[in-house]
């Protein structure tokens, strides 16, 4: 691990890549998108405390992200910005994914934030460099689903990152708060996107191969003209072929 975050800091270096470090409390004017997520769920038999821990990970990780202006040219990197979590900055044991399956680490539960900002994101013309998924799992039956599944992220500190570049002559910007319940998040910038997109889970079912189930689909962003709402493209996102990590029910399960 020490080895893989070695690596990524000596990229950077020698890449010069410009990373988008200036904040500010002023909000660009326009808004782009808009969402919140819930933060504390129960997922599967993972351990409530984790949900709390994951809310004091999010309460610290959060202000350092908030504000951030992401001008042309720039990359933006969740890492860059929070930093290294660690218990001297306050952050708790929250869960993670460790070889496929639920885990708990220091820091844990911000891969909520990356979800969010990835979510945001796609609303957008910004260009994604880097995501990373949960590839293959589908680890927890759906609690209160809010956006198709295959959407989320995976990050861990500093090698497995979320990046997005800013390749428009726009200006773009992040608001991000948590209040007692939820994690919420604006996407901003300077001037209207020329686009709106709209985003959409299409042909999703669970199968049965062999002695395994899985969770298929595929996700797609379409494209339309903001002035004249003309659909102009959709695009796949995400196939979905994902191993089913938990026990099925009658209610979760639509086997073909």
């Amino acid at each position: 691990m020490e080895k893989e975050i070695l690596k990524r800091r000596l990229k950077d270096f020698f890449r010069k890549t410009r990373f988008a470090t200036t904040r500010t409390d002023s909000s660009l004017p326009v808004l782009i998108y808009r969402h919140k997520s819930l933060i504390r769920r129960q997922l599967g038999n993972v351990k409530m405390q984790l949900q709390e821990n994951k809310a004091i990970n999010l309460s610290l990780a959060v202000p350092l992200l908030d504000g951030v202006i992401i001008h042309p040219g720039n990359t933006f990197s969740i890492w860059k910005l929070i930093g290294r979590t660690t218990p001297q900055k306050g952050y708790k044991e929250g869960l993670t994914i460790e070889k496929g399956q639920p885990a708990q680490d220091i820091g844990g539960g911000l891969c909520q934030l990356s979800n969010l900002l990835h979510w945001m994101v796609l609303h957008s013309e910004l260009t994604i460099t880097e995501h990373h998924h949960h590839d293959g799992l589908d680890l927890f039956p759906d609690y209160g689903r809010q956006i198709p599944f295959g959407t989320g992220t995976s990050i861990s500190y500093n090698y497995i990152d979320y990046r997005v570049k800013n390749n428009t002559d726009n200006t773009y910007q992040l608001r991000l708060w948590v209040d007692d319940k939820y994690l919420c998040g604006e996407l901003r910038a300077a001037m209207p996107q020329p686009h709106t997109f709209h985003i959409h889970a299409e042909n999703e079912f669970f199968s049965h191969e062999g002695d395994v189930i899985y969770r298929n689909g595929q996700v797609y962003r379409d494209i339309i003209d903001r002035v004249t709402g003309r659909h102009l493209d959709t695009q796949l996102i995400r196939t979905n072929h994902a191993r089913v990590m938990y026990e099925m029910t009658k209610n979760n399960s639509n086997d073909d």
